[in-house]
């Protein structure tokens, strides 16, 4: 990674889903499965930091892109390992030189309408000047081909429901697709497996999806990876809209089908009207 020290990572893996029995409409038993939730503390240079809920699919990958995400750690090799413990709930992450003022730094919580996570360190809001996204674009071929790969997947959502997921697309090419009860948690390893790409992962020509809603966190999290064009199976929050404005970001949801409304950043977005009516 050009001299980048990578961390040690475990491999830790947990059940997504497990089987409980229900009682049907008939009045039958039924078997289902549900989403298997669970807590992950994580401490860094024992210090306790947060509590994230989580599917546990890629923890190691969560937790460094929540590192990233709430701007504590700059750099993937400020990160010495990520060490996930399933049998006590934990994640020990070793930093080289530990983080400068994080007392200071994570002091102040922003409550979100997040899901699986909940809050924020404040401050993010007075990075949001010192963001620059590229200039990309995408085209309504491009986007309809995105919604079918999501359409098409065999994923934890259709089988147990209760879930969100998040993709990262070059074009309608998926690179990658994660899911997790929040969809912070699942757009923070997203972050996490760009940072651990070999030259670390640019987010200029990239595409974030979710099937979730496009809220001021979500917003802000595309951009700090550097993503400028997101898409949402669902809406947009005023606050979302506004950030969105602010960084000439685009922003596009109700993406289902051949439908959707670009909120922001049109004049990305390449349009082809014809499409819509076939």
């Amino acid at each position: 990674m050009g001299g980048v020290r990578l961390p040690t990572l475990t491999e830790a893996r947990a059940p997504l889903t497990r089987e409980i029995t229900t009682v049907n409409e008939k009045g039958e038993s039924e078997t289902a499965s549900i989403p298997a939730e669970r807590p992950l503390t994580v401490y860094v240079d024992k210090r306790e930091l947060v509590t994230l809920m989580t599917l546990g699919a890629r923890p190691e990958w969560l937790v460094l892109g929540y590192l990233r995400n709430q701007r504590l750690v700059a750099s993937v090799d400020e990160v010495e390992s990520v060490s996930v413990d399933w049998d006590v709930g934990a994640a020990a992450v070793k930093t080289r030189d530990g983080i400068a003022r994080i007392e200071e730094r994570t002091s102040k919580r922003v409550v979100t309408t997040g899901c699986g996570q909940g809050s924020v360190f404040g401050g993010l809001m007075e990075e949001l000047d010192a963001i620059e996204l590229a200039s990309a674009t995408l085209t309504q071929a491009q986007l309809y081909g995105i919604v079918n790969s999501i359409r098409v997947m065999e994923t934890t959502y259709k089988s147990a429901g209760s879930v969100h997921g998040c993709a990262l697309f070059r074009g309608e090419e998926m690179l990658l697709f994660v899911e997790d009860v929040g969809r912070h948690n699942a757009i923070d390893t997203i972050a996490g497996w760009m940072w651990l790409q070999p030259g670390g992962m640019d987010g200029g020509d990239k595409v974030f999806y979710t099937t979730g809603r496009l809220t001021s966190e979500m917003v802000m999290k595309s951009a700090q990876m550097g993503v400028p064009i997101v898409v949402s199976r669902s809406g947009i929050t005023q606050m979302g809209h506004e950030i969105a404005q602010q960084l000439g970001l685009c922003a596009i949801g109700r993406a289902t089908g051949r439908h959707f409304l670009c909120y922001t950043g049109a004049e990305r977005l390449v349009l082809e009207p014809a499409l819509a009516r076939r």
